[in-house]
């Protein structure tokens, strides 16, 4: 690759050096936030030879250069005087309000994804070693619930913190405010819920902690937030650090206790009851109808609101059905680019697009999506029908592991013990039926 060329057609097609507010790179993207997006040449974007592929989310203009390159293409366009930090804050005030919903939405529970994976790894791991007949003492055990159960049960908590970290609030009166939420001295909604325990009585009032539920923690720290910013714009600051977190946090846990904890926790059992019903349709009806969507959800964007959905999943029944409905999905689109890229005649081409496929056995669809099957309309559709068809068979072989964040081959830990044979076929099936369906429907080098 010649990367002097390629941060030159980059440059041209961004609309010149003038043209961009803030430029950064991850992994293998080139993430640009343009001052006026009238002035970039999209199409031109899309046909530098070398990329991998472009597309324009969350107010960034995002060009697929890949793992080891991307860094090299920056370090040649960043010439000192391009703002190289705060993309996402930049790209933020371009955004619809429902997009920015969605961008908070993706902050708040990004962060919580590597514990979340962790926990569900060595859940697997206990649970293959149970199967293969080992046998552990009972204090063993209760050692690996602590490492296993404490995300989950202090889970309200780590979301209320996230929440007050993005949206601006004081991190640690989040976390004391998410833990007040599950405090031991409330009643256990799990136990209540099972008939154990009753709910604390105050007034009409009937208090349980906030186990099991994600969207009124989620809300709290929204609330909590906006209390303290509040509170902060008229208190004197010579009394600031001590009145600010008091009644930070008295308005908080009255609110989350009181009034929303009540609503919220309907609508949270209103929403998962909602997406169950769905995906509990009989057949491998609903795992079809996921499994075939989800990766359409993914170019735009919508797929982060799914986060909320994994985490209830976790939190309530300890297992994430839509963990496997999402690989399945993927493995659909990653089957009809193989079958795509496999009938292209120019050797370079056909190159450049098995370099876009890759990621996607580790989770990074985004190369395979805007650089192949998104290239033609038959083949994302044949990747659709095969993310179906292996959403119905998870289903119907109730596949589904105790973890969220990872997908493909980085999830097979989660799945030992858990199915693996199962989660295995289930991506062959993707796979095979995404091959047959774009070798039906895709001409020869169309």
């Amino acid at each position: 690759m010649d990367f002097n060329k390629v941060a030159e057609e980059v440059l041209e097609n961004i609309g010149g050096k003038e043209n961009i507010s803030v430029m950064e790179h991850c992994a293998t993207r080139l993430r640009i936030v343009a001052k006026d997006n009238e002035k970039v040449n999209k199409d031109g974007l899309k046909k530098i030879p070398g990329i991998g592929g472009y597309f324009y989310q969350s107010g960034q203009h995002q060009i697929i250069i890949g793992t080891g390159k991307v860094n090299k293409v920056f370090d040649i366009l960043n010439m000192g005087d391009i703002k190289n930090t705060g993309a996402k804050q930049e790209a933020y005030t371009n955004l619809n309000p429902f997009q920015k919903v969605l961008r908070v939405l993706a902050d708040v529970f990004i962060p919580l994804i590597p514990v979340l994976v962790a926990t569900g790894l060595c859940m697997g791991l206990r649970g293959f070693a149970l199967q293969l007949g080992m046998k552990f003492s009972p204090e063993f055990l209760t050692m690996t619930q602590v490492v296993t159960d404490t995300v989950f049960i202090f889970l309200p908590a780590l979301v209320v913190w996230s929440a007050f970290k993005r949206l601006g609030g004081t991190p640690v009166i989040g976390m004391v405010l998410g833990l007040m939420l599950v405090a031991p001295m409330i009643p256990n909604a799990w136990d209540v819920a099972s008939g154990n325990s009753s709910p604390l009585q105050l007034g009409i009032f009937k208090i349980v902690g906030f186990q099991g539920t994600i969207l009124p923690a989620l809300i709290v720290g929204v609330f909590g937030s906006k209390v303290e910013k509040w509170v902060k714009s008229w208190m004197p600051s010579v009394v600031d650090l001590v009145f600010t977190p008091f009644l930070t946090i008295i308005i908080g846990i009255l609110a989350a206790f009181l009034v929303i904890g009540p609503i919220f926790t309907i609508v949270e059992h209103l929403v998962m009851n909602g997406v169950q019903g769905i995906v509990g349709l009989p057949f491998g009806i609903g795992g079809a109808i996921f499994g075939g969507i989800q990766q359409a959800l993914t170019v735009t964007g919508l797929h982060h609101s799914l986060m909320i959905v994994e985490t209830s999943y976790l939190a309530s029944e300890g297992i994430n059905p839509l963990n496997a409905l999402i690989t399945a999905s993927m493995a659909g689109q990653a089957g009809a680019a193989i079958a795509y890229t496999m009938t292209l005649k120019d050797k370079n081409e056909r190159a450049l697009k098995f370099s876009s496929i890759v990621p996607c056995f580790f989770g990074i669809t985004e190369p395979l999506l805007f650089g192949v099957t998104l290239s033609n309309s038959k083949v994302f559709i044949s990747g659709m029908i095969g993310g179906a068809v292996a959403g119905a068979f998870a289903m119907l072989f109730k596949v589904a592991p105790s973890v969220m964040g990872v997908t493909f081959i980085p999830a097979i830990p989660a799945y030992l013990g858990n199915n693996l044979l199962g989660y295995v076929a289930m991506i062959a099936v993707g796979m095979v039926v995404g091959m047959v369906i774009t070798k039906i429907l895709v001409r020869k080098g169309e």
